[in-house]
């Protein structure tokens, strides 16, 4: 039985990609190089900060490089964490409903704590998560279990007691190497390369409320 729900932050819950585009964008107009629109950053908004800078600067930047623009993103980022980001449609209702139910939910993303600590209080969750693990908090990150034991072990709920919800394939890694029910989220950030009917998600759904039909 399902005591508890545990999503992913970024193109899952909340839509981060257009501050991240905007960092990104601050970045490249520094370095006298054009914007990238919406629809190219959006598919790699999961990706990371390496792989928000490399889709702006390439793919073979040498390691130097790549940490140089990836601390400056980062400090870009940090500067201008919430002027566009929403919650996805129906996330609240999703929320609002699993604590009508008696269900726990909380949050594990490889977004590091200097964002989510000041990110997850702003957004306008109808109910505040009862745990919060991210990027650095247990020193590893998605798909290693150990976040995902750690949010377990906060909110006292056995793993094959809970569902994780996600939108990239390390998600869906993690919540399959602790034993939790696996949920892929139609409407998340999927690049070309990604192949998301190969990450064997025991669900997937185009909607957050489609969710209640599995619990």
């Amino acid at each position: 039985m399902i005591k508890a729900v545990l999503f992913d932050l970024d193109g899952t819950l909340a839509d981060t990609a257009r501050d991240l585009g905007a960092a990104l964008n601050c970045l490249l107009a520094e370095e006298g190089l054009a914007p990238l629109s919406y629809e190219l950053v959006r598919p790699v908004a999961s990706h990371g900060a390496r792989g928000l800078v490399q889709l702006g600067f390439g793919a073979d930047l040498d390691a130097d490089r790549m940490e140089a623009l990836r601390v400056r993103f980062m400090d870009l980022y940090d500067a201008n964490l919430a002027g566009e980001t929403t919650l996805f449609d129906g996330v609240n209702e999703l929320i609002a409903e699993l604590d009508q139910r008696g269900l726990a939910w909380g949050i594990i993303t490889n977004k590091s704590m200097r964002f989510t600590d000041r990110l997850v209080p702003w957004l306008p969750f109808a109910i505040p998560p009862a745990v919060i693990v991210s990027g650095d908090t247990v020193g590893v990150a998605k798909p290693d279990p150990k976040p995902m034991l750690h949010a377990t072990g906060q909110i006292g709920i056995a793993p094959e007691h809970c569902m994780y919800v996600g939108d990239a394939e390390r998600d869906i890694q993690a919540g399959r190497n602790v034993g939790m029910k696996t949920v892929l989220v139609n409407w998340g950030y999927f690049s070309e390369q990604d192949r998301p009917a190969q990450w064997g998600a025991d669900i997937n759904i185009d909607h957050p409320l489609q969710l209640l039909g599995y619990l």
